[in-house]
């Protein structure tokens, strides 16, 4: 079994601190060499983007359009997508939701992060957990169906999905859910949060209208997102952010506004360049890089944190479809009897490991799914929160070895 996650070159290297464990990627992913290295370079140059004169403007301008160019390149946008630069994921989303057309229902699912449940419209749909991916898909097409026969079939639907749980890391059936959305006249969204620092994201592939993602958890953690999508929506609806750069003409007069289309609409104010610059590079790396062979070496060392803690008789994952169902590096579990903050707190003091502990921002289904553990396994001491171990590139078995003999002391 390989003991290091390995990247192929010392551009996707992960920095870190000696001595300190971080099995918490999902929250925030470490940065990579890439992007630090990208950043590095470009700080002599910083300047103003677009509309600059001067040498330093110029050269940072085409640095922010080419990172828009490779990310959307990375993502496999079509011609005609926009590809807009947000904060985050959850930043992408709401700025999607701005930009509903009137009379819009959204369905989702109960097992959503916050960041794509809380953003859209009041009558949205939200549908129970499935069991299983399978089961994903059909209540989808019945939703649908019904939906369409009972309300106007000319309003807009639009389906928000995830791609990898935050919560188990178990994936969601998303080129399937996309064919039963388009098959009833609905666009689909991926929140991909969770699953591009793990695969090959591909919307054309995917057959999603929208993506969204987070430089924060694909190793260029420099406050930068992406949402990746059509544009006849994103260039009817009013601006994200009113200001320098989303106008292509102000008048006198108070109202006398004509937007900007394209990109620029939503970047209102001076926008996030080395952030831009950081996730561009990455995107670059892992272009290069063999994403199977990584793949494939996160999944030995996932099945080795999986297998250690079911040999653990005090410790019980969470799951969602089932023991077998595929997933990324992504483990939820608790400590019988014991109460997973401060859990979290000795393992952190005692043993320099990070980890995340909470509901992780999925309320309802971190609840849920505390509830089925108790249900499962028959045991009545188990906490009312969870912890949450996570790893990528730079994850490592000694890594994983040592929270899994933490976790046995506090037997």
């Amino acid at each position: 079994m390989p003991a290091v996650v390995s990247p192929p070159s010392a551009a996707l290297d992960v920095l870190g601190v000696p001595g300190e464990i971080n099995l918490d990627y999902a929250a925030t992913a470490p940065c990579a060499r890439a992007a630090a290295d990208a950043v590095t370079e470009l700080l002599p140059w910083y300047a103003s983007v677009h509309r600059g004169a001067g040498a330093l403007s110029r050269r940072c301008t085409l640095a922010y359009e080419r990172a828009r160019q490779t990310i959307g390149d990375f993502f496999g946008a079509r011609a005609d997508d926009h590809v807009i630069f947000t904060r985050n994921t959850t930043d992408a989303l709401n700025l999607l939701a701005r930009s509903l057309p009137a009379g819009t229902t959204v369905v989702t699912f109960a097992g959503e992060h916050h960041a794509n449940l809380l953003p859209w419209p009041r009558g949205s749909v939200r549908l129970p957990v499935p069991s299983d991916p399978a089961g994903a898909v059909r209540d989808l097409a019945a939703a649908l169906t019904e939906l369409r026969r009972d309300s106007n079939p000319a309003l807009p639907v639009l389906v928000a999905v995830t791609g990898a749980s935050n919560v188990t890391g178990e994936l969601w059936p998303v080129a399937e859910l996309a064919r039963v959305a388009h098959r009833h006249g609905a666009r689909i969204v991926l929140d991909a949060a969770q699953l591009a620092p793990h695969a090959p994201v591909d919307v054309r592939t995917l057959g999603v209208d929208y993506l969204a993602v987070s430089g924060h958890k694909l190793y260029a953690p420099f406050g930068a997102g992406v949402l990746v999508g059509r544009a006849d929506w994103l260039d009817a609806a009013p601006p994200y952010l009113a200001g320098g750069g989303a106008t292509s003409h102000v008048g006198p007069a108070t109202h006398d506004v004509t937007w900007a289309t394209g990109p620029a609409r939503h970047e209102g104010g001076t926008p996030n360049l080395l952030g831009a610059v950081a996730l561009a590079a990455v995107c670059a790396a892992l272009t290069d890089a063999d994403r199977v062979a990584l793949a494939a070496q996160e999944q030995a060392l996932l099945a080795r944190l999986r297998a250690g803690l079911a040999a653990l008789p005090h410790v019980v994952e969470l799951r969602t479809f089932g023991p077998d169902a595929p997933r990324v590096g992504i483990v939820s579990f608790v400590v019988a009897g014991r109460d997973s903050t401060a859990v979290a707190a000795q393992l952190a003091a005692d043993h320099r490991i990070g980890v995340r502990d909470g509901l992780f921002c999925a309320h309802p289904l971190a609840r849920r799914l505390l509830g089925e553990a108790a249900t499962r396994t028959g045991r009545r001491d188990l906490p009312p929160t969870a912890l949450r171990a996570s790893i990528g590139l730079g994850s490592t078995a000694a890594q994983v070895d040592r929270l899994l003999a933490a976790l046995a002391e506090l037997a």
